[in-house]
């Protein structure tokens, strides 16, 4: 019995999915330029003119012939890719959740070419990676509802690399609407947490349409406070009982930590 490589059978394996794919697409193909004749268009007539070759990569492989139907007059576009498209969108997905996943666009670009010989500059892979921030500028700038019963504030400290690696600030607010659904509302990222950060972010969040806030939740940062009821004056303020239980445990003895906590739960 004659035993087939093992990288031979996945190279017959791999002919064989993307033969499927191109005689799925090519019957879809057929049929969609069948129905467009028949059914949608609506200017002079036309009829089928034959096909033309073209290569399209897809997640499965390269079909380096596929065959598209065209008409006489050249009214029908399929709308299974544009016109010059060469490749499905995968790819570009692909590359954007890598990007989302801490690769920078350099080791993007080494990992496309490495897997699927396709030369991706750096350059190249920031330009569809762009798409992430336009994405997350539209999110940040959406409107809010207009009242919210609590907004909680909070700053976290993430590593984050620019021209050297260093801890800075991203300011969280997230809300509770009238119908008791939790939201993020926005995050903002710059330098050591500052009142005046936070002065900045509360009149990004009022702007956008909430402008009633029953009570607002955050920490004992110095002056937040102030610039909360400066940009809320109506709004009652509480302070975090996280934030007052870790500032209390430092002031307890080792030993008493545990019989305290559980009497603080109590409370």
């Amino acid at each position: 019995m004659t035993t087939i490589p093992e990288n031979a059978f996945n190279d017959l394996l791999e002919n064989a999915v993307t033969k499927l794919v191109q005689e799925k697409l090519e019957l879809l193909l057929r049929e969609e330029i069948k129905n467009y004749i028949s059914n949608e268009h609506q200017g002079p007539r036309t009829t089928l003119n034959g096909n033309y070759k073209r290569t399209y990569q897809t997640r499965y492989g390269t079909i380096n012939e596929l065959q598209v139907p065209r008409d006489r007059k050249g009214y029908f576009q399929t709308r299974l890719f544009q016109p010059y498209q060469r490749r499905e969108g995968w790819l570009e997905e692909a590359i954007i959740h890598m990007y989302k996943g801490g690769m920078s666009t350099r080791e993007v670009a080494k990992f496309v070419e490495s897997m699927f010989g396709s030369q991706y500059s750096p350059t190249t892979v920031s330009n569809i990676t762009h798409t992430v921030m336009e994405d997350i500028e539209q999110w940040q700038k959406r409107p809010l509802e207009k009242r919210y019963s609590v907004i909680y504030l909070d700053g976290l400290y993430v590593k984050l690399k620019r021209n050297t690696v260093s801890s800075e600030a991203v300011y969280l607010a997230m809300g509770i609407d009238e119908k008791g659904i939790r939201q993020i509302l926005g995050f903002y990222i710059g330098g050591h947490e500052s009142s005046n950060g936070w002065r900045e972010v509360l009149k990004d969040l009022k702007n956008r349409g909430a402008t009633d806030v029953l009570l607002g939740v955050f920490d004992g940062l110095p002056g937040l406070e102030e610039a909360f009821r400066e940009i809320y004056p109506k709004a009652d303020v509480q302070h975090c009982v996280v934030h007052k239980v870790r500032a209390t445990f430092p002031k307890i003895r080792v030993v008493d930590k545990t019989e305290f906590l559980d009497d603080l739960k109590l409370v």
